[in-house]
């Protein structure tokens, strides 16, 4: 198991973060998580029984219900397929648990070498422990269907479970033989595992030179978002020189992970480049083709036209692509205290409906967030909701922006929603990818909502629409560029090995056709692609952004227009957690996705705002 991968993707988009110096900047005191809920510490007795126990437990088990699945579902009376479920659910529970803590403990200081231990051993620990485990999925999808049907009506414990036999089902098609699954299950920790591990590794000892100061990626990023000029320049000219320096190596990752997954891919007999990934997100190939077809169709009018806009507002015929997250002049540029950020979040999601500022409210209560950016914390920004008998936990890199307070509310967004999914338990809480940004994305809209609201004065209205803008064009038209991107990249792979060159030139190119001319792409920005941890961690999980997008603001909108009951509509989705199909959660709002006018119509919300920001200058 790589358990990193599962929340490393959970939002790289928005996070801004610093160095440990800038606390002295309003930003003392930040708070830090207690994995105490999980395990004491990491040299607790707790965690070392439990990891015993793990490893013994999945071999009774093993041993008590290998190759007895068929007749317990042929004569399902005695309710044993009810309790071998409960059983293995526990297991992953116990499982889950032990990685959860590891991956988080790893992710508060990736550069320690007694933190990385832990996590490697861990991983190897959990594989060895959940490949006696693996029989049961693979078994399970091999019983009858007569009999199958016969054990859900037989056997209440086993019906309860029924979504998620039934969604397991799915990948039967492309499950292997019993012996190469658990050679492909093994072989993840000094394969795909791996080459993650050395990825994030390598990312976080990286360091940019700076006026003669080294930094780190995140606060190298962060000068991107300066409103001095030569800041941004002179943070782009030392990513590009660091990643130059380094393009080897993440060439290489990313030669060897695409071949990975081509093998993969053929063994199964998936056909498409993405098809293992709209599986693995229960979404239909065509609807996903019908989103990315509906952006690219309106890059000229979100991206190219709103950059247009931009130029003029700094001053420039042409910005350079390090002036593409400039601020502009109306910008507020005082520091966002914690305190602050709390408060308007929590008031934002009160305003919707109190039940969802009280589960978020526990993530500052009860310790539940990791605020503050430290030297080897992991970058950006995640919520993991570990498991169902503990809670979930939300990592940020806070400085303070107000970038950094949509990023509060779309993390403690996946919180709420993981709280409420967690009722579903072990098996079936896990959220498909694309409908997993719709609380996180909502959360930002009822925030960025609540705070536009309250605004009055026009310049400063202004730089919010605008800086709203910017973050939805980052969340649609660059997750579908980064998709069109691992598409050519996955393609071509299959010809055999790329060049950094060639890597360098696919990047350009999908970066030109979605930004539009108003953004030169200078020397250097060839190189770019190399930091992005979607494409080594999860690969084809941007659109998944996209999707959520444009869902959430078709999903605001009859928000908006609601007389009542909207909001017990919408905490029955969340509550939901894997067990129905994405057209299942949407009909109770009248939304299909896969129907095109879907996509036009969440599309039409960005456009809209542009056409308010276009109207200011008139």
């Amino acid at each position: 198991m790589s358990f990193l991968n599962d929340f490393r993707v959970t939002n790289m988009l928005f996070a801004a973060a610093a160095e440990s110096a800038p606390a002295a900047k309003g930003l003392a005191n930040l708070p830090e998580w207690n994995l105490g809920d999980l395990y004491p510490g990491m040299d607790s007795p707790e965690l070392k029984r439990d990891m015993v126990r793990a490893a013994e437990d999945a071999v009774a088990f093993e041993e008590r219900w290998k190759g007895k699945l068929a007749a317990s579902a042929a004569s399902p009376a005695n309710g044993s397929l009810g309790t071998a479920l409960r059983e293995f659910e526990a297991m992953e529970e116990l499982i889950g648990r032990i990685a959860s803590f590891a991956g988080l403990v790893y992710a508060g200081d990736t550069s320690d070498p007694k933190r990385a231990k832990l996590y490697g051993d861990v991983q190897e620990k959990m594989t060895d422990a959940s490949a006696h485990l693996l029989f049961f999925t693979l078994e399970l999808n091999n019983v009858d269907e007569a009999d199958l049907e016969k054990a859900f009506a037989a056997d209440p414990g086993f019906a309860h479970y029924k979504p998620w036999v039934l969604d397991l089902r799915k990948d039967k098609p492309y499950q292997l033989e019993d012996r190469i699954e658990q050679l492909f299950h093994e072989k993840s920790v000094t394969g795909r595992g791996a080459w993650n591990r050395l990825f994030d590794e390598t990312m976080t000892a990286l360091r940019f030179e700076i006026d003669g100061e080294e930094k780190p990626l995140e606060p190298t990023l962060n000068l991107l978002q300066s409103a001095d000029a030569s800041e941004r320049k002179g943070a782009a000219d030392a990513l590009a020189k660091t990643f130059r320096e380094n393009i080897r190596l993440f060439t290489l990752v990313t030669n060897t992970l695409a071949k990975d997954k081509e093998i993969s891919d053929r063994w199964r007999g998936f056909k498409d480049i993405a098809d293992s990934r709209h599986l693995a997100n229960r979404v239909e190939p065509e609807v996903v083709d019908a989103l990315a077809s509906a952006v690219r169709d309106a890059y000229p009018k979100l991206s190219h036209r709103y950059y247009a806009m931009k130029a003029k507002w700094l001053g420039m015929d042409q910005m350079n692509h390090w002036d593409r997250n400039a601020p502009l002049p109306e910008t507020p540029q005082a520091v966002i205290g914690w305190d602050e950020a709390k408060n308007t979040v929590l008031s934002a999601y009160h305003g919707f409906a109190p039940e969802m500022a009280d589960i978020a409210r526990q993530f500052f209560d009860k310790r539940w967030i990791d605020a503050p950016s430290r030297p080897g914390k992991s970058p950006g920004a995640f919520a993991h909701p570990t498991v169902p008998s503990a809670h979930p936990y939300v990592l940020l890199n806070y400085m303070g922006k107000p970038r950094d307070v949509m990023t509060l509310a779309h993390e403690l967004g996946h919180g709420v929603h993981q709280v409420l999914a967690g009722e579903q338990g072990a098996l079936m809480s896990a959220t498909p990818l694309t409908l997993a940004e719709t609380a996180s994305v909502f959360g930002e809209m009822l925030t960025f909502r609540s705070l536009l609201d309250r605004t009055k004065e026009l310049r400063e209205r202004k730089a919010m629409l605008a800086q709203k803008v910017e973050d939805m064009i980052n969340t649609v038209v660059r997750q579908i560029a980064f998709y069109e991107f691992e598409r050519k990249v996955h393609s071509e792979r299959r010809n055999g090995e790329l060049t950094s060159d060639q890597l360098g030139e696919f990047w350009l190119e999908v970066q030109a056709e979605s930004l539009g001319p108003a953004i030169a792409l200078k020397e250097g920005y060839e190189t770019f692609w190399a930091y992005i941890p979607h494409f080594i961690h999860s690969p084809f999980y941007v659109y998944a952004y996209a999707f959520g997008d444009c869902l959430v603001n078709s999903l605001f909108a009859v928000y908006q227009n609601a007389e009542a009951g909207f909001q017990d509509k919408y905490f029955d989705m969340l509550k939901a957690g894997g067990t129905k199909h994405h057209s299942e959660l949407l009909e109770p709002f009248g939304l299909d996705a896969s129907d095109p006018a879907f996509w036009q119509k969440g599309l039409s919300v960005i456009e809209g705002l542009i056409d308010e920001l276009e109207a200011m200058d008139r």
